[in-house]
């Protein structure tokens, strides 16, 4: 399934389904949920980082489960916006993701997403652990979100 541009996603999209965000780590994925307006990202939970199979498994799962049509996953670009090693492994583990799941996908700079939600939480006075339990998760929140507002349609 090729990539998808991300406002070309979101438009292909049947009106109320949602979007799934997916930050990739090297031990968990984390996961967010937008909303059937594609308004709001919310944290859903992590996966365990396995075998690809199994994790496009589990990620049609959640689709099914919560209807969404698509995927939208973060590419760590390099804070000077380059596409190195890192971006090229996340692309290229979306785009097999995507389909083994069976859905599009759309990939979004994530740049700073865990460190943004570390700080929030850190300023919250979330302890260590509860902090390490909830990254993840927060951090495709995070990076949904900013997919979601950046390709709003204008009003009218």
């Amino acid at each position: 399934m090729p990539l998808f541009n991300l406002t070309d996603l979101r438009a292909a999209l049947p009106r109320g389904q949602r979007l799934i965000g997916l930050d990739p780590g090297s031990k968990l994925i984390g996961v967010a949920l937008s909303d059937v307006l594609l308004m709001l990202a919310s944290p859903y939970g992590s996966l365990k980082r396995g075998k690809l199979k199994a994790n496009a498994a589990e990620v049609a799962a959640i689709a099914r489960k919560e209807g969404a049509g698509g995927l939208v996953v973060g590419l760590p670009l390099g804070m000077d916006g380059s596409f190195g090693p890192a971006a090229q492994a996340a692309k290229d583990w979306a785009m097999a993701l995507g389909e083994a799941a069976g859905l599009p996908v759309a990939l979004w700079d994530e740049r700073l997403s865990s460190s943004a939600v570390n700080r929030a939480m850190i300023e919250a006075d979330l302890t260590r652990a509860k902090r390490a339990a909830a990254v993840d998760a927060a951090a495709a929140a995070y990076t949904l979100q900013s997919a979601l507002d950046a390709t709003r349609p204008a009003p009218g």
